[in-house]
């Protein structure tokens, strides 16, 4: 399947390639692309399938994602890139590099759901199931504020400006399917590929407050490719490009710059 992406930058510059987690769309990418990278790079952030405004139609497996974002790529005349990726994202960077190392050049993994437990999928399935509708898009905001993540509200805004949409029943849900999403969180507790499997050089950038990352994943990441990799914990929960953006947008910027 191609995916629909979205695009930043000079078409003739090095690429870079954003991949986003499970309910969320190419487009949240904006703000890191339009003030970090796209003075130097062409960022491309797709909508992977089931999300945004890709087609939604399974299967949903990580093999069948990977496949898509391969026929994408080469669609777009992307032979190698950088890669940078959210949660599911950054497992996909790393069944990628399993599949084809060739194509990434370097991979900043943001908060990566490398493997998640068991019970922690179930739960996370189990609350997706939920009909997650809003009377309106400051609704939308409102609930997220209520969990009391540290994001900031204009992100929220922009992001129900964007991805939120009005059903015929009068209620507004977010653009992704549910189902596909479910689907995931039992993908995400799979084995994933060894670390060895991504080459360096690699930034796993993970949230202090979050613990998606488990301690014994940092250190096999550690083991596997040492100085090939650089390890950074910044503030706040799980939507590090929004709880910690300048946190985070300096480790990309820097790591994407060779330094």
């Amino acid at each position: 399947m191609l995916l629909h992406f979205h695009e930043w930058g000079d078409r003739d510059a090095p690429v870079v390639v954003c991949l986003h987690g499970v309910n969320a769309h190419g487009r949240r990418w904006r703000r890191l692309a339009e003030e970090r990278l796209a003075q130097r790079f062409r960022v491309l952030a797709p909508d992977l399938r089931g999300h945004g405004f890709s087609d939604w139609e399974p299967p949903w497996s990580i093999p069948t994602h990977v496949h898509d974002l391969l026929e994408t790529l080469d669609d777009a005349g992307v032979s190698h890139a950088a890669f940078v990726g959210h949660s599911f994202g950054g497992r996909l960077i790393l069944e990628l590099a399993a599949l084809d190392a060739d194509r990434i050049e370097r991979a900043a993994l943001l908060d990566p759901a490398i493997q998640i437990l068991p019970h922690v999928g179930l739960d996370f399935a189990e609350r997706e199931r939920v009909d997650n509708s809003f009377a309106s898009p400051d609704a939308a905001i409102e609930a997220r504020l209520a969990t009391g993540d540290p994001t900031p509200r204009e992100f929220l805004e922009e992001d129900a400006a964007e991805h939120l949409v009005l059903h015929r029943d009068g209620l507004y849900r977010f653009r992704y399917c549910q189902s596909a999403v479910v689907s995931l969180y039992g993908e995400m507790c799979a084995p994933p590929p060894p670390p060895e499997s991504l080459g360096p050089p690699v930034l796993l950038l993970h949230a202090s407050e979050f613990g998606l990352v488990r301690a014994d994943q940092i250190e096999a990441y550690r083991a596997a490719l040492g100085d090939g990799i650089e390890i950074v914990s910044v503030s706040g929960k799980h939507m590090v490009y929004w709880d910690a953006f300048d946190e985070t947008a300096d480790a990309v910027e820097r790591f994407f710059s060779g330094g």
